[in-house]
């Protein structure tokens, strides 16, 4: 099975991309086996082994893949030049119109979201969990790339593997902040067998959140939590009493 999961929507002329799996990497244990989580206490060796499979998928020299260092904020960076790996900036977006740069984001569970303008060849990558959706990560995106030139009208936009409504229980704390931001939230909740908490549809809010931003928004509809083979999952580790967990790496690059 490929490790690479490619959206058509944003196979575009002269940009490639993918939402890579857990597959196909040098990593063992709960790391298993792609693990790109430079945060992560898995062998540093092995996890630039597995980003520079990423990067050389989508079309760039291992040192040219850029990410950043995810705080759940809502800044988004413009990338003109590639740092060190595991030094980048504390934000959770980054954009470039830069050809032969890498963007990739992380998660294990959070959404990532990719993003490209190929008329005006502007590309951007996002990292939202509820709070970075929130508070509008992925609007500052979207501003990001129009900095750059992109229309939001031309934007293509693309959820990937995201922890799904069924396995995402929250307490009434993160209920209350969504109703408090916008009482039409209540349509992400739906009841939990617990009392007073509810189950978040969190890839649905960020379709919405994209969809109200202008922007051709879509999600691939995968469940982090429940497909272990193929994707690393923070809550599934968490419930199983593992000491830490692999992250996933969503990717995107200008190629020519």
């Amino acid at each position: 099975m490929s490790n690479q999961i490619i959206d058509q929507r944003l196979s575009l002329p002269g940009i490639r991309h993918g939402f890579f799996t857990r597959e196909g990497g040098v990593s063992d244990g709960v790391y298993r086996s792609l693990n790109c989580g430079l945060g992560s206490d898995d062998d540093r060796g092995r996890v630039l082994e597995n980003r520079a499979q990423v990067a050389r998928a989508i079309g760039v020299e291992p040192d040219r893949l850029a990410s950043p260092y995810q705080v759940h904020g809502t800044l988004a960076v413009s990338v003109t030049e590639v740092w060190e790996p595991g030094k980048g900036p504390k934000a959770d977006a980054l954009v470039t119109n830069v050809p032969g740069i890498g963007l990739g984001v992380g998660s294990a569970d959070c959404g990532p979201t990719l993003f490209a303008d190929p008329e005006a060849r502007v590309i951007g990558a996002s990292h939202s969990g509820w709070r970075g959706a929130l508070a509008g990560i992925l609007e500052s995106t979207i501003e990001a790339m129009e900095t750059l030139g992109a229309r939001r009208e031309r934007i293509v936009a693309t959820l990937g593997p995201t922890i799904s409504q069924p396995n995402y229980e929250v307490g009434a704390d993160l209920i209350d902040r969504f109703l408090e931001a916008d009482p039409a939230n209540d349509r992400f909740f739906v009841p939990a067998s617990r009392e007073g908490h509810a189950l978040f549809d969190l890839p649905g809010f960020v379709v919405s959140r994209l969809e109200r931003a202008g922007v051709n928004a879509a999600s691939l509809g995968l469940c982090t939590y429940a497909d272990e083979a193929r994707f690393y999952s923070y809550r599934r580790g968490t419930h199983r009493g593992e000491p830490d967990y692999g992250r996933l790496l969503s990717a995107i690059a200008i190629v020519d």
